[in-house]
């Protein structure tokens, strides 16, 4: 069966877990011993998070790789309806009774997070 497929039959907003720290640091270091030239992570701020969340019938946020306009690596995130469809336009009611289609956010802007610098509070993830 393909992914595809297992993610549209999902509840979009179960999707994702808790997992424990010593997991995540192995998947983070495993990622970074694969690809040490590469971005290691994104920084996110809640408030676009919360942004493309309070969109009606947002169900989920999906993150797609991308090249921004110098270049350089970046995210590009959407908000997904329970069906997985991106939320590019959505409907709403306006005060009075009428229907209005308003565009989805299509977010970028996240910042690369340096490797390994306590600054940004991931030396957790360093075990050798």
């Amino acid at each position: 069966m393909m992914q595809t497929e297992l993610i549209t039959k999902r509840n979009i907003a179960t999707i994702g877990e808790e997992i424990t720290h010593e997991l995540g640091a192995e998947l983070v270091n495993n990622y970074r011993k694969a690809n040490p030239n590469d971005v290691q992570g994104y920084i996110i701020g809640k408030e676009i998070l919360n942004q493309i969340l309070a969109q009606p019938g947002c169900a989920g946020i999906q993150f797609y790789n991308a090249i921004n306009e110098m270049g350089q690596k970046t995210l590009v995130y959407v908000g997904l309806d329970q069906n997985g469809k991106q939320l590019i336009n959505y409907t709403v009611v306006t005060e009075d009774a009428q229907l209005q289609t308003q565009k989805g956010i299509v977010a970028d802007r996240s910042i690369p997070s340096p490797s390994g610098d306590d600054l940004w509070g991931d030396s957790w993830f360093i075990i050798d």
